[in-house]
């Protein structure tokens, strides 16, 4: 584990914005749910992101076990929560990247990935050299910008989650109050290092930043504000906004908020996308017919 991982060397974690202190090098599991060594739950090329990350041959995403954030209607349970999964070496990483890019993926795309920041820096500058397509940072949003700063120069894309404004909803579904101000810091530091969208030919986005938004139920006026801060944080025009109705309640079954326990209404989310529209965003988004299991990985089979 690197320095950045055991401030003044005792070993502690403080990766994440959670700054447990775990001390994962001794094997000890932080509140992400996993220890010192890189675990992957899934490899392959995946069609489900939005379409300048998907295109026609599929993202290559490595989706990495356990997680910092918790929500409490997550669709990638099985290892958010139960950090299913094998654990892997840095060299063995580099290798199924390579062998991704090799099956033709658009991009290399980290599913996940703040509490292994770290330790994926080095992946990545031992392997950029040898990649010619994207890396993507698929990201809850909830991370620290000296996490982020590690990976200055070494990803192109940014795929960021905003989930709330509201640090009362933020503390209710995925435990995590302070998660409004941690995520608008860390949007801020994405753009500094990507900038302005950028896309091929082919319509395939090579730079830039993608930020993903989940319409919640009994939430649009949240949504709404998410949208606000977004807008008076970066240029509209130069990201894109991927405006999601895809939430499952199946996914929702055991936490104790009944709210939850629904999907969204066209109402609801033609609200907001009415919002986003009126603000200026340009982007992705969904039908109510993407909400649904079909389109979440079988990780259990793996």
């Amino acid at each position: 584990m690197t320095d950045e991982m055991r401030p003044g060397h005792t070993g502690a974690c403080y990766a994440c914005p959670r700054a447990c202190g775990a001390d994962r090098e001794g094997d000890i599991c932080g509140l992400c749910g996993v220890g010192a060594a890189l675990r992957v739950a899934r490899v392959s090329l995946h069609a489900w992101e939005e379409p300048p990350i998907s295109g026609e041959r599929g993202s290559g995403a490595v989706f990495f076990s356990g997680c910092s954030l918790g929500c409490e209607f997550c669709q990638n349970r099985p290892i958010s929560h139960g950090a299913a999964g094998r654990d892997v070496s840095e060299d063995e990483l580099c290798r199924m990247l390579l062998a991704l890019q090799e099956q033709g993926a658009h991009n290399i795309n980290l599913v996940t990935p703040s509490h292994y920041a770290p330790q994926l820096a080095k992946v990545l500058r031992c392997i950029k050299p040898r990649l010619t397509v994207p890396v993507v940072y698929n990201t809850s949003g909830y991370d620290t910008v000296a996490s982020l700063r590690l990976l200055d120069g070494l990803v192109d894309i940014y795929l960021p989650d905003f989930k709330y404004a509201s640090s009362d909803l933020a503390n209710r579904y995925s435990h995590a109050a302070d998660y409004p101000a941690v995520a608008e810091a860390a949007l801020c530091e994405m753009y500094r290092q990507v900038g302005e969208v950028c896309f091929s030919a082919d319509g395939m986005l090579r730079r830039g930043m993608i930020v993903r938004h989940l319409v919640l139920p009994s939430c649009r006026h949240d949504s709404m504000a998410v949208l606000d801060r977004l807008a008076a944080l970066l240029p509209v025009q130069g990201i894109r906004l991927s405006l999601m109705s895809q939430y499952t309640p199946e996914f929702a079954k055991a936490c104790p908020y009944p709210e939850l326990h629904r999907r969204v209404t066209s109402f609801e989310y033609q609200s907001v996308l009415a919002h986003a529209e009126r603000l200026g965003f340009e982007g992705y988004f969904q039908d109510r017919s993407s909400a649904t299991s079909v389109y979440t990985p079988d990780f259990m089979s793996e």
